[in-house]
């Protein structure tokens, strides 16, 4: 046989179809029967259901990022019908037309992207037309250093109420969740390992599973704490 001939072996596995990861949507749901309680949020929890009993119309909700804010945004809006908006597009939005269900939902507004004066206005909009605003940040509102000095005294006045980072055992049961959401088995093992390797946050445990998940139909592996020490070992 000529060495340019190819082998059987070669050309079968030419032929056989190449088996592809599909990067599948595994969306994330800000249902409340998925929202997972837990030390760190209970307080901001008990909050948003309390509405429409809020000691304030507008609350600001402020917590480091992957705490949960916007999941707790969503069960509100969906509690009380309110728009969402993201601060940095305020300037950009008809503003009683956002108010136009009552309640708001205005995300992050601790952004260097802020329109102060649409901010502003949409403030004094909303207490004239007794509106309920939910502002969610990962800083205190009254620490956002704005040049309006009018907006600065509005923000001051605002009620906080502030989630904190995830703790262990929160951490531990959103891994069993979201792995589960993906039929995928873990242990004890596992989940101790990720805990202690990947960002504390939701969103860091969030991207650690899917990771876990895609590395595992890849290789053709089960989700095992070997392969999470081969992923994150140097995290």
């Amino acid at each position: 046989m000529s060495e340019r001939t190819p082998t059987v072996e070669a050309l079968e596995r030419a032929a056989a179809p190449r088996q592809l990861v599909l990067a599948l949507d595994h969306a994330i749901s800000y249902a409340r029967e998925d929202f997972l309680e837990g030390p760190s949020n209970e307080k901001a929890l008990a909050l948003i259901e309390r509405w429409p009993d809020w000691p304030s119309r507008l609350i600001a909700l402020i917590g480091p990022e992957g705490a949960g804010k916007s999941h707790l945004a969503a069960i509100w809006a969906a509690a009380s019908g309110a728009r969402v908006i993201a601060a940095k597009r305020l300037g950009d939005s008809d503003l009683p037309s956002a108010l136009a269900t009552g309640a708001l939902v205005v995300e992050d507004i601790d952004t260097p992207d802020l329109d102060e004066r649409a901010l502003f206005h949409l403030i004094n909009l909303a207490r004239e037309e007794g509106a309920d605003v939910l502002f969610t940040a990962r800083l205190s509102p009254p620490s956002l250093n704005v040049g309006i000095r009018d907006l600065q005294s509005r923000l001051r006045m605002l009620p906080v109420i502030e989630l904190e980072a995830p703790d262990d055992a929160l951490l531990r049961a959103l891994i069993v969740k979201l792995a589960a959401d993906r039929q995928l088995a873990v242990d004890e093992a596992l989940v101790n390992y990720v805990v202690n390797r990947v960002e504390r946050s939701f969103t860091g445990v969030h991207r650690a599973v899917a990771q876990l998940d895609e590395e595992a139909l890849r290789r053709h592996r089960p989700v095992t704490r070997a392969l999470a020490a081969e992923l994150f070992r140097a995290t």
